[in-house]
């Protein structure tokens, strides 16, 4: 069929019989992707958020001051709250119970117009009818006006009317559902970790409210069993458990991320006003760091990408502290105003904003856009700010000083830096030595492996594919960036060729379109230096070259702990357990003697344990690698370099807040912290000692 005739037949069979109209709740079970993000671990966890979301709305509200998230048996989800109960009667537009539409349709609920809510953390048709539309099954119980109701709903549909089930004195909402196995790719499995970090956090914005989270999943407890109790908590007394109650807000949640660090002035600014209808909470403190941390929050959401309340308090921070510095003489006349990035320099600082009509930038809320939010938040934080550094003058010296020295250290680094540009280091004019670069300039198809020490860079550059593989050997333990400046890493040889090779330049000069390779794969030894170096390593791409960590191009290359020769098979091994497979428990008998004669025989170098096991049919000889060096260049690309055989793992934030803690921890100065997590931890690391 000629081209013309293809186009005419596709435009003639687009008409009105093409529009397909989805009903009800369909939409969002044919597209879930547009409404909760994704359908993998994420999502699954995005729906507890939204039920609860709807128990704190009322809370903000100062309806309800108990919730309670239990993770029951069977993959269940049950959340109960003590508000006012969502209302049963009839609606007068769909004709059908207020809590039928609220559970089945979208755009339904008290946020959108009328009084139901003042604050609410909605608005994006986001909701408890999507956690509905995706569920398998759901239950919904009101206690309200005397009387206990309940609704009962498989994927999205009623299965009856809402019924009154009896009398109750209590007042509030249970939902409990099943998230839908046909909707998520992901085993439906619960983060316990996952769901107390976001709703401690919650618990912190919303001061006074208790939330109680429960891991039941190993109780055995029938849900059905516990008659119509609005929290279950007493049936789960030896459930694991975490009850969170916070009267200071956010003072608390500062002290809460700064517990690893160091603080440089003793009291945390806070501030709660209200102005033209916009609520305004900050609190902040800064520490002895060089990171900043401004967290976001709009009616209770998390902003990552910030937005107008996060520009109104930068603008405030700054003209303040210069104005206060130069009344105080912390900033001579001669001297320059601090900019943006040094007042920044070390602070941690929440933002808070609460208003009715809230708009958000995209379908995740990740930024605010409400323009009045700007106006509210630079007036409000700059006028008690500068009151607080009045007020307070050892705590302004030490702010002040704090500024005065990452303003120094800019000039100082800007220094280092140019200099180094002059020399045309940073733009890639002279590749370090050291790199063994690939052939192709096509940075979507090359690699670059940064391996520990010569000697397994000299392997690597051996059994490398030349056309699309780059090495770069890096000597020892690069320098620890967690509390390092820009002028003192460029000063550092390893560091500056890494740098150099990957061509981005940093700073404020990173530019990620001139990256050199779109694969950049850590291979260092399995064992405990390995692991240090690797996390060096990894500390320098998150403080300093995150946007190559977010668009996926960090690896780690996974080399095999065995090498299992069985006659003439050779089988590598990545674990204990994969070798333990392999060589089976039942048949082996350890035989010592024999290994260490062929050994001697065949002059094996190096430190590699080796064992010969016999089986009932043959015998097994066993080598375990303690280094990249010990392998040969064929051994290294077959199980390490061979993009058809080998194993990577892909870097990626998970969660922002979580990796800052722990590079905190075991990157910073706080012994006693870095001992308690490596303690706390130590049973999920893998470890060769």
């Amino acid at each position: 069929m000629a081209k013309e005739e293809v186009k005419k037949e596709k435009k003639s069979s687009y008409g009105a019989d093409a529009i397909t109209v989805l009903e009800g709740l369909e939409a969002v079970r044919r597209r879930p992707g547009m409404y909760i993000g994704t359908t993998g671990t994420d999502g699954l966890h995005h729906l507890i958020w939204e039920v609860f979301d709807n128990s704190r709305d009322e809370a903000m509200g100062g309806f309800a001051d108990d919730i309670e998230v239990v993770l029951l048996p069977d993959n269940l989800i049950r959340i109960a709250d003590n508000g006012r109960g969502i209302p049963v009667d009839m609606h007068k537009q769909t004709k059908v119970s207020a809590l039928e539409t609220v559970m089945t349709t979208l755009h339904a609920g008290g946020k959108f117009g009328g009084e139901g809510y003042k604050v609410s953390g909605g608005l994006h048709g986001v909701g408890v009818s999507v956690v509905n539309a995706l569920s398998e099954w759901m239950r919904t119980e009101v206690h309200r006006d005397g009387g206990a109701y309940t609704q009962e709903y498989v994927r999205g549909k009623k299965k009856v009317a809402v019924k009154k089930v009896g009398p109750s004195r209590l007042h509030g909402t249970v939902q409990t559902y099943l998230a839908d196995k046909e909707i998520f790719t992901t085993t439906v499995d619960y983060d316990f970790d996952k769901v107390v970090s976001h709703l401690r956090e919650q618990a912190y914005l919303v001061k006074g409210l208790r939330i109680t989270i429960i891991d039941a999943r190993g109780s055995g407890i029938n849900f059905t069993e516990v008659g119509k109790e609005l929290y279950i908590r007493s049936y789960l007394s030896q459930a694991p458990s975490q009850t969170f109650y916070f009267e200071g807000g956010l003072r608390s949640l500062i002290s809460f991320y700064n517990r690893h660090l160091k603080p440089v002035h003793k009291n945390v600014f806070y501030i709660e006003k209200e102005v033209d209808d916009v609520a305004v909470e900050i609190a902040l403190q800064y520490v002895d760091d060089i990171s900043p941390r401004v967290l976001a929050f709009a009616n209770n959401i998390f902003n990552n990408e910030g937005g107008t309340h996060v520009t109104g308090f930068r603008t405030a921070l700054t003209r303040t502290l210069n104005a206060y510095a130069r009344k105080s003489g912390g900033i001579r006349e001669s001297e320059e105003n601090f900019t943006g990035d040094d007042v920044l320099e070390g602070l941690t600082a929440v933002v808070s904003v609460k208003m009715r009509e809230i708009q958000f930038e995209g379908q995740t809320k990740g930024k605010l856009g409400s323009v009045e939010a700007r106006g509210a938040t630079e007036n409000v934080f700059g006028e008690a700010f500068s009151l607080f550094l009045e007020e307070n003058p050892e705590d302004a010296r030490a702010i002040v000083s704090k500024s005065v020295l990452a303003l120094k250290a800019r000039k100082a680094a800007k220094a280092a830096k140019d200099s180094v540009m002059r020399k045309g280091a940073l733009e890639g004019m002279s590749l370090p030595g050291k790199l063994a670069d690939c052939q192709t300039k096509d940075a979507s198809e090359s690699e670059l492996f940064v391996v520990e020490g010569d000697s397994a860079g000299g392997t690597a550059k051996t059994g490398r594919d030349r056309r699309t593989q780059a090495i770069l050997p890096l000597r020892g333990k690069i320098l620890n960036v967690e509390r390092a400046r820009l002028d003192k890493m460029i000063a550092s040889e390893q560091i500056k060729n890494l740098v150099v090779a990957l061509g981005t330049a940093i700073g404020d000069v990173f530019d990620i379109s001139k990256l050199r390779y779109h694969k950049i794969i850590i291979a260092t030894d399995a064992d405990v230096d390995g692991a240090h170096i690797r996390t060096l390593i990894l500390t320098l791409f998150y403080r300093h070259f995150k946007p190559l960590i977010e668009g996926g191009f960090i690896y780690i290359a996974q080399p095999p702990l065995y090498k299992i020769k069985r006659g003439k098979e050779i089988i590598y091994a990545y674990s204990d357990e994969e070798k333990a497979k392999v060589v089976g428990k039942e048949e082996v008998i350890e035989d010592g003697e024999a290994a260490a004669e062929e050994n001697a025989a065949a002059g094996a170098e190096g430190e590699a344990e080796e064992t010969e096991v016999k089986t009932k049919k043959t015998r097994t000889h066993i080598q375990r690698y303690k280094g990249l060096g010990e392998m040969n260049a064929e051994e290294l690309w077959e199980t390490t370099m061979d993009p058809a055989r080998r194993i990577l793992k892909q870097v990626n934030i998970e969660d922002a807040q979580d990796a800052d803690k722990v590079f905190d921890i075991l990157m910073g100065e706080d012994v006693s912290s870095r001992k308690s997590f490596i303690q706390s931890n130590a049973k999920l690391a893998n470890l060769d000692i």
